[in-house]
């Protein structure tokens, strides 16, 4: 049996990060918490979720499930429901249903058909990485709508002294810094200058869904190799994504 209490913020922000990169989220159940690792369907991007009991309200879990179920679907189902509302959320393993008990000005019990849980979970990369960034999470949320404006895509740079944003379009093109020690960069360490291009779709779609949930991200890469962002949460959980380069041909 699995049985939670959380708050729409909190659940809401989580599902609309993940929804963002899969349409079916496959969560491992134990006596410790809720964890989720999955690809996006493009096999472009990885998320990786861990949410530490201690981060809901109440959490329960007799015995190790794993479950499955249709992010917009669970959404859906919380739309409307208000910030000061709580969640109940109870997993049947007999009929597989997802209950979900919206407690507010009044009561409202929904339930959800869960999905078969099939293959086997995603690995999480094994990458050593050159370059690592602490900064704002709404100082990279803006950078990234800068770069958008010119480009889908950017080169993404890292030295001792600067972190780099460059876009290139047609008629435009864009430059963002962040030099070390300025007000949106809480930390810059670099043991080798690290560059690589990715796609500003992918990171708006990670960033804009995250941002609700921490104040504060940490960017990891090296050239030519896969972007790692992670946004810490409370009681050591955090919410990873990784998002492989854009190759461009000499």
């Amino acid at each position: 049996m699995l049985k939670l209490k959380t708050n729409i913020k909190f659940w809401g922000g989580i599902l609309n990060a993940a929804s963002g990169l899969i349409d079916e989220g496959s969560f491992n159940a134990t006596e410790n918490g809720l964890s989720l690792r999955s690809m996006d369907p493009s096999h472009v991007a990885m998320i990786e979720l861990s949410l530490p009991k201690a981060l809901f309200e109440e959490y329960e879990c007799t015995n190790p499930i794993k479950f499955a179920v249709t992010i917009r679907e669970l959404l859906k189902l919380l739309k409307g429901i208000g910030v000061g509302e709580s969640i109940d959320l109870l997993l049947d393993e007999q009929t597989r249903k997802l209950t979900v008990d919206v407690m507010g000005k009044y009561r409202r019990t929904f339930k959800l058909s869960t999905l078969e849980v099939t293959g086997e979970e995603a690995s999480a990369p094994k990458l050593s990485f050159n370059a690592k960034i602490k900064m704002l999470t709404v100082a990279l949320e803006q950078a990234i709508a800068d770069a958008r404006k010119v480009s889908d895509y950017a080169k993404f740079a890292a030295n001792a002294d600067k972190f780099t944003m460059e876009a290139s379009g047609d008629v435009s093109s864009a430059v963002i810094e962040f030099q070390k020690g300025s007000e949106a960069m809480l930390d810059l360490t670099v043991q080798q200058e690290s560059i690589a291009a990715f796609s500003l779709v992918y990171m708006n779609t990670m960033v804009g869904g995250a941002a609700d949930l921490s104040d504060v991200v940490t960017i990891e890469l090296s050239t030519n190799l896969p972007l790692k962002l992670e946004f810490d949460l409370a009681s050591e959980g955090y919410l990873r994504f990784y998002l492989a380069p854009r190759i461009e041909s000499e």
